[in-house]
């Protein structure tokens, strides 16, 4: 379910205070990253994650890689990080507005 603009722009105020749970090494967005990060969005539901160095090229292909591995969608991107949000159906923690 994509999240409306409005949503976007509350997870993005509940992302400000955040620090990253998930910080990307010299080999990038892995498989074992992956799980790790489903985890936490199993945990969180918001999460950031600091992405390696890189060309903006490369930090795009790892978040597509993020996202697409975990269902969850990229709420915002500054510089190195990226903040992910993912609802957990089975026990929500964020109450979304409309």
């Amino acid at each position: 379910m994509p999240i409306s603009p409005s949503q976007r722009r509350y997870l993005r105020s509940l992302a400000h205070d955040l620090h990253p749970v998930i910080l990307l090494g010299a080999k990038g967005a892995t498989p074992a990253v992956v799980k790790e990060l489903d985890l936490a969005l199993s945990h969180h539901e918001l999460v950031k994650v600091k992405l390696s160095g890189g060309d903006k090229e490369e930090r795009e292909a790892q978040i597509v890689f993020l996202t697409e591995g975990t269902g969850a969608e990229c709420v915002q991107q500054i510089g190195h990080t990226v903040t992910l949000f993912r609802r957990n159906e089975d026990e929500p923690k964020l109450a979304l507005p409309r």
